[in-house]
């Protein structure tokens, strides 16, 4: 299942479409391997290197722990941080954040 912030919830066979078009619309200034690590861990991480982007510069979060889906969903509706798109492939999550 992916998370697109401007199509909701879609099928997965959607993935490869979405993140192409996604991946136009902006520039990943920064990337974060979180692959391995547990809850809350790849959040914490995350918002350690979004304190260290300038505002409207993009972070991209990789990570394995399922529950990090539902995680960054939560900070960005509570944050000022915008969730751009979360993906599923071969089991990675692949967060894209725009600092707020």
């Amino acid at each position: 299942m992916v998370f697109n912030k401007n199509l909701g919830y879609i099928a997965p066979q959607i993935i490869e479409r979405a993140a192409e078009c996604s991946m136009t619309d902006f520039q990943i200034d920064e990337r974060l391997d979180a692959c391995g690590l547990a809850c809350p861990l790849p959040l914490l991480k995350a918002k350690q290197a979004l304190n260290r982007l300038e505002p409207g510069q993009v972070l991209e979060v990789r990570a394995t722990d399922a529950g990090s889906v539902r995680d960054f969903r939560a900070y960005a509706d509570l944050s000022a941080h915008e969730l751009i798109s979360t993906e599923e492939v071969d089991h990675i999550y692949i967060h894209i954040l725009r600092r707020g």
